[in-house]
């Protein structure tokens, strides 16, 4: 498929986890898997279709016709055994006609189900994308000149969010501790000093909001920089983080750009990567 277009990627996004979420669901041995190809194109956009297969029970035709109904579960059963209320797939179904395409199910009983969807895409401006993509570049060969082997807190109760933030910062040389809640992010400031602080809003025992409050209490918390990490992209939800103490806000998923940015931003200033890297020299 062609690597650059214009459009809405969280919507996009959001789309095809409802499918592939629903596909985990249903799925309880076997495959999921997802595609895409070109469908049309003309001079401006592509057509796009993405579809995610899996191995799961299958539909009856019936049971298919109602799926992309507003509150209307394919069979009452499904919700008793696997839960749900189906709105997702009414969710991807407005997307898609909004991004002027449309939705889909090919289905047989016992054989699994194939979910798809278009979309049309403008084509994207090749030489922008790569500007941003040395940008990118460029930032993350600063990270690892200046501050590998700085020490990052990551407070994340999710373990799949987990890996992936480890995995990142692993990938431009961070040395990373994990807490899974926020009382033990608060534990780790206590005895130990980090050059910052990733920390999610949600989590049990003490969330994130409560987690910083304790930690500017601290007498090495003070000054280290937190960064929030949320699914909720809302001004209002930026504002309780700021009026908590931390310093800047990142949206979940976390693009891995704008990660990378943010942490060069804050480690940049951080009084605890300033002595270490006096310390290195």
């Amino acid at each position: 498929m062609p690597q650059h277009y214009c459009g809405d990627s969280t919507r996009l996004r959001q789309a095809l986890l409802n499918f592939i979420g629903n596909a985990v669901k249903f799925t309880a041995q076997g495959s999921v898997m997802l595609a895409g190809r070109v469908m049309e194109e003309d001079q401006e956009s592509y057509l796009l279709r993405f579809e995610v297969t899996d191995t799961g029970p299958g539909m009856t035709e019936a049971q298919q016709a109602n799926l992309f109904k507003p509150f209307v579960q394919a069979d009452g059963s499904i919700t008793r055994k696997y839960g749900g209320t189906g709105l997702g797939l009414v969710i991807s179904k407005n997307i898609a006609e909004l991004m002027g395409g449309e939705v889909g199910v090919e289905s047989h009983l016992g054989e699994g189900s194939t979910f798809w969807m278009t979309v049309r895409l403008e084509k994207g401006v090749e030489q922008a994308v790569e500007v941003i993509q040395q940008r990118s570049e460029a930032v993350e060969l600063e990270l690892r000149q200046k501050h590998a082997g700085a020490r990052i807190l990551l407070a994340e109760d999710e373990p799949i969010n987990r890996e992936v933030a480890l995995e990142l910062l692993r990938d431009v040389g961070m040395t990373a501790c994990v807490a899974e809640d926020g009382r033990e992010a608060v534990e780790y400031l206590e005895r130990q000093v980090f050059d910052l602080v990733l920390m999610d809003m949600q989590m049990p025992n003490l969330d994130g909001l409560g987690a910083t409050a304790k930690i500017r209490q601290l007498p090495n918390g003070l000054l280290v920089p937190i960064v929030a990490m949320t699914a909720n992209a809302f001004s209002e939800d930026r504002q309780r983080c700021l009026a908590a103490g931390m310093n800047d806000f990142l949206t979940k998923p976390v693009d891995p750009d704008v990660l990378f940015a943010t942490l060069l931003k804050w480690l940049a200033s951080a009084p605890a990567n300033a002595s270490r890297e006096s310390s290195v020299h």
